[in-house]
């Protein structure tokens, strides 16, 4: 007799990495729920998405984090909640945890992570600050409420870091001239949006998950910026002009630079000049998603590119 799965509300559901989830959820089998303020939202490509999600067999309920009569109704209906919230709304996963903790029935909270390991790090920057600290608080907040989670840490978007080479104003890895961050040699780890929501996904009825912090750190995902360049060349046949950003020079591009594209800088000087997703051990909290999931079949970065060649 099969396993019956957890019924999933997603929050967050037409954000980044929200698609992802809301679709390896209906793969792998789980009722599936999302919450949003309006089913036909006036942004049409919201409405689509909304719409897709509907034909697909996704249950969608009316309701906002602000409301709580209609979040404690969306919660009753669910065992797992998952928040995919953006930046902006990360303080309101509070409200999230006092509805599950009022309705006593939810057994996972998977909050708005899906990034660096904000316990594990230093903030440098003060564009960085707010939405760090806030994850930060938030995992207290969720440690001490007494209900199951899992906090979920892929390290960085190939959409991001990988399809552009992690270069600006580029949507396919360039072709003749690219920057490099520092000196190219720091590691970083980037793994594809549908793995990321795939091992989210996977981690949900999984005990061994519990109160547990999930690396995705496949090995062939573990590469300096300068790493995947080379797997670039070597696809394409051909070497790349490059310009080094030094450490200095990134620093003051930060300081110079307007929001948001100087929170994209910051988040480059973390990741390929500190080194802040591979510069840590794993401890008894850490589980590695590739171990507990081995019949995954995720994409390296080598596979990522091809697409593009």
């Amino acid at each position: 007799m099969a396993e019956s799965k957890s019924n999933v509300l997603i929050i967050g559901a037409t954000g980044y990495i929200g698609p992802y989830l809301v679709r390896a959820s209906v793969k792998l089998g789980h009722p599936t729920f999302i919450l949003v303020r309006s089913p036909t939202p006036s942004d049409p490509a919201k409405a689509h998405l909304i719409k897709s999600f509907q034909d697909s067999g996704i249950t969608v309920l009316k309701g906002d984090v602000d409301d709580r009569e209609s979040l404690l109704a969306a919660l009753r209906q669910v065992d797992v909640v998952i928040s995919s919230v953006s930046g902006g709304a990360l303080a309101s996963q509070v409200k999230i945890l006092e509805a599950a903790k009022e309705t006593g029935t939810i057994k996972r909270f998977i909050p708005s992570e899906f990034g660096n390991d904000v316990d594990k790090l230093e903030i440098d920057f003060k564009i960085l600050e707010g939405v760090f600290q806030t994850k930060r608080d938030v995992r207290r907040e969720i440690e001490k409420s007494g209900i199951p989670y899992t906090f979920v840490i892929p390290g960085g978007y190939a959409g991001y870091f990988v399809a552009n080479l992690a270069n600006d104003n580029v949507s396919a890895p360039p072709r003749d001239k690219v920057t490099i961050w520092g000196d190219g040699t720091t590691k970083a780890i980037l793994n594809t949006e549908e793995d990321i929501a795939t091992y989210a996904i996977k981690s949900v009825d999984d005990p061994r998950a519990a109160n547990k912090y999930l690396h995705i750190r496949p090995k062939e995902n573990i590469l300096s910026q300068g790493e995947v360049v080379a797997l670039w060349e070597k696809k394409i046949g051909h070497t790349l002009e490059k310009t080094l950003v030094s450490k200095e020079e990134l620093k003051k591009i930060i300081e110079e630079t307007p929001f948001p594209a100087n929170a994209l800088h910051a988040i480059r000087y973390s990741i390929f000049i500190k080194g802040d997703q591979t510069s840590f051990q794993l401890n008894d909290k850490d589980v590695k998603a590739t171990e507990l999931y081995p019949d995954v079949h995720y994409t390296t970065v080598s596979a990522y590119l091809d697409q593009f060649v």
